[in-house]
């Protein structure tokens, strides 16, 4: 089961706008009539069922949206890129690999989160026609779309979590709840990876997670103890599975092992409504049982019954187990509810070209921060004469000039506006 992922995801770049002047027969001068660039392609993830994990994203790294078309003469707009929308399984958390951020936790079927927004296009030479700029020979450059690297985590999606140390049972007892076959073998660490079954309970249907065994130090990475516990974060409630065939105090450390780690991983984790099944029974005997219920029924976890006796191996006092799970449930958390990520937006409506902001470092460059602004620089064509004009003349109403002078700047210094440096004068 792959439960880890790391995808570089592009928005589609926006077409460049047009530099078109009408050509008609009868028509010796002809307007400006260039028309804008297509917009890129966004880059969604979408939950769906039918993932189970995230293996398709072992050879789908590079995912990118499709670019937008360029503008044309006779005020053709370029067509906008179409967007890309890839599945991913329920219970996806999706955050940004550079900054950790959180920017989807997709817990329901359906959900869907963007991911990479596509570029604007630019703006044809029609969009710059003015009483004084009657012909402009000049247009806008498409947006590059957004880019980043994702790290993708996935957290199974379970009602009720098995937990316990290594050789506890766990596996032998979804086999024997459930329909799901996990590997069972006598030696510690059978299960290296989560396992999923399902039961129902009352004409309802109850998914179970069997994790590998939980050992010392788990909730700080040993035994890669934090994958492990994160599959079961989400869960309603635990079911804690202790080998009671070494004795009393033993299942009682067990239990206390157990629970310290969950607790110093997530203390509302631990503190999930619970119930113990003392699994092999068939390997003691009746006066050594007692003495375990009493010992662990005495430890930290909240148990909704007490500990309850069960041989998967003779599947014997199942059903007590299953009659347990219901309390359990209604005694647990609600459903996690789809958590609001921030979503990457590249041209917020109330963006201004004069919202900026000039800094300095010590005596390096003087770099002019805003995004309006920024924009706009991005999608000047600085190879042209007329458009580096009109560029200037909206800085200068912006009060760029003016602010830079506020701030020291002395002709010949260098200034940084997004990816473009230009010489103050």
């Amino acid at each position: 089961m792959y439960d880890r992922a790391t995808i570089h995801v592009r928005g589609g770049s926006g077409g460049n706008g047009s530099a078109s002047f009408r050509r008609e027969k009868h028509v010796a001068r002809g307007g400006p009539d260039g028309g804008d660039g297509g917009r890129g392609g966004n880059v969604w993830l979408i939950a769906a069922r039918q993932i189970r994990d995230l293996t398709p994203f072992r050879y789908k790294v590079h995912i990118r949206g499709q670019n937008g078309g360029h503008g044309a003469g006779a005020n053709k707009r370029g067509r906008d890129g179409e967007d890309v929308v890839v599945e991913t399984p329920i219970g996806t958390e999706v955050r940004d690999k550079a900054s950790g951020e959180l920017i989807a936790d997709l817990v329901v079927e359906g959900q869907k989160a963007l991911i990479a927004a596509g570029g604007e296009g630019g703006r044809g030479n029609l969009c710059f026609v003015s009483s004084i700029r009657r012909a402009p020979h000049f247009a806008e450059r498409g947006l590059a779309g957004e880019e980043r690297s994702l790290l993708l985590n996935l957290k199974l999606l379970a009602d009720i979590g098995l937990v316990g140390l290594p050789n506890a049972g766990k596996s032998s007892l979804l086999a024997a709840l459930t329909r799901a076959r996990p590997k069972v073998a006598p030696y510690p660490f059978t299960t290296l990876e989560p396992n999923l079954g399902t039961l129902m309970l009352d004409e309802r249907q109850i998914v179970l997670a069997d994790i590998p065994g939980l050992i010392e130090g788990a909730s700080e990475g040993a035994g890669l103890g934090h994958r492990f516990l994160a599959h079961i974060e989400r869960t309603t409630a635990l079911l804690y599975v202790v080998d009671v065939s070494a004795g009393a105090e033993n299942a009682a450390e067990a239990v206390r092992t157990v629970h310290a780690e969950l607790a110093a991983f997530n203390a509302a984790l631990a503190g999930r409504p619970a119930v113990c099944a003392l699994n092999k029974i068939d390997l003691t005997d009746e006066a050594s049982l007692a003495a375990a219920a009493a010992a662990v029924g005495a430890t930290g976890p909240t148990w909704v019954a007490p500990p309850l006796p069960v041989s998967a191996a003779r599947h014997e006092g199942l059903d007590a187990v299953v009659q347990a799970i219901g309390p359990a449930l209604a005694a647990g958390p609600p459903p996690p509810a789809p958590a609001r990520g921030a979503a990457p937006v590249l041209r917020p409506q109330d963006e201004r070209v004069g919202d900026f902001a000039v800094e300095r470092d010590q005596q390096g460059p003087y770099r002019v921060r805003g995004a309006a602004l920024e924009r706009l620089v991005a999608k000047a064509d600085l190879d042209n004469e007329e458009a580096v004009r009109y560029l200037q003349e909206v800085m200068e109403r912006a009060g760029v000039s003016d602010a830079l002078r506020r701030a020291g700047a002395q002709p010949g210094d260098t200034v940084l506006i997004g990816d473009e440096e230009f010489e103050f004068e």
